[in-house]
């Protein structure tokens, strides 16, 4: 009897493919919204994840995540030295900057200056060149995705020259010297990222009067976060979180104090409506055509539960075939984007979550259809 369900399905190949592209264009919205937004997410923690040597995150009290960068006197960071199970800290800076390009071009750029002794705070990884190498004379560190594009177009989007180890760049009138390339996570904003030493940002930004964004510290071995983040605040008036603590303030302030959920959330609903109900209304109509079979097996003694069964089948079977095409056309979509300034983060998590709505939505829409074909007296189809 199922294979007879499957056959009556396959057989009807224009409301067969209707279905399957309904359900494989709402598997596709399902996963790829989400995608998308995980990835502009985790982009938005992207400099806390990429330091991972740090404990704590010291800041001025009112920041809110991690690029609402408050700048702070350069004394603080001798405070915060001096408290007990501090082991280290060190400056970092984290800003923007107008970067002139050979052509004459300009382009914003994010700015980072990390401590010129330790290089703590810098890039995960670097491309060519060496960290070390930011102790050259006006040497400054580019991400290798800018170097590569948005660095080397020019205003009108036209491709030139790529700018790689030894090319310059003007700073604020200044000449900086590329000495070496990373190739660190893209950030929120999608700007080309620059690194510095934080002495040398002075120097670069002559007009901020204050630049300590944030202090990063390292605990004594054995000392306890939370006690020292306690004292860090008690004493100095600043704020102190953990890695984890300032990661998710930052995704809360975006997930909370934007429209981005909503905006990503909202289109998903709505592909998933408008999909899900065209896949509803191609398979009732499917069911409705085909009632007078359902009705002649119902006269030879199939039950109820036998004839859902049937429906169900056809339904989770149109189902599957669709969220595979869906979730293959978004996978080969992540290839293609991957590592360009689109943000697109698919997992396990999403494909689960789209496996879970394209069931639901299968068998809500075998419990509708099926319902003409419980109702049916068999008696009517010989009747007709």
């Amino acid at each position: 009897m199922f294979r007879l369900a499957l056959t009556m399905l396959i057989n009807e190949r224009g409301k067969y493919l209707g279905i399957v592209a309904a359900l494989s264009f709402t598997a596709l919205m399902m996963a790829q919204q989400p995608a998308m937004f995980v990835g502009i997410l985790s982009r938005a923690t992207a400099l806390i994840d990429d330091i991972p040597a740090v404990d704590l995150w010291v800041m001025d009290p009112n920041v809110q995540y991690v690029d609402d960068s408050k700048p702070m006197q350069d004394a603080l960071l001798y405070r915060v030295k001096g408290i007990a199970g501090v082991e280290w800290a060190v400056p970092f800076y984290a800003g923007t900057i107008q970067a002139r390009l050979p052509d004459g071009n300009f382009r914003n750029c994010i700015f980072y200056g990390i401590d010129d002794a330790t290089f703590i705070g810098g890039p995960a990884r670097m491309i060519e060149g060496r960290i070390a190498d930011l102790r050259l004379s006006d040497g400054v560190v580019v991400d290798e995705a800018s170097a590569r594009g948005l660095l080397a177009q020019t205003a009108s989007g036209e491709q030139q020259a790529q700018l790689s180890v030894g090319s310059t760049l003007e700073l604020n009138d200044l000449r900086a010297s590329i000495v070496g390339l990373h190739g660190g996570t893209p950030n929120f904003q999608s700007q080309p990222i620059i690194y510095t030493t934080y002495n040398r940002v002075k120097r670069f930004k002559t007009s901020d009067r204050k630049l300590l964004s944030f202090i990063l510290v390292k605990l004594q071995p054995g000392a306890d976060a939370a006690a020292v983040a306690g004292s860090i605040r008690r004493y100095t008036g600043l704020a102190a979180y953990t890695k984890a603590e300032f990661s998710a303030m930052s995704s809360n302030y975006f997930l909370f104090r934007t429209g981005i959920f909503l905006n990503f959330g909202a289109s998903a609903l709505i592909s998933f409506l408008i999909g899900g109900s065209i896949a509803a209304q191609t398979f009732y109509n499917f069911t409705m055509d085909h009632l007078r079979y359902f009705g002649v097996l119902k006269a030879m003694g199939a039950s109820g539960r036998l004839l859902f069964g049937m429906i169900a089948l056809q339904m989770l079977c149109a189902g599957a075939v669709g969220f595979g095409v869906g979730i293959g056309v978004v996978t080969f979509f992540g290839v293609v984007v991957q590592g360009n300034t689109i943000a697109f983060n698919l997992n396990y998590w999403i494909i689960g979550g789209s496996a879970v709505a394209i069931l639901l939505l299968s068998l809500g829409t075998a419990v509708l259809s099926s319902r003409p074909v419980r109702r049916l007296e068999p008696a009517a189809v010989f009747r007709g």
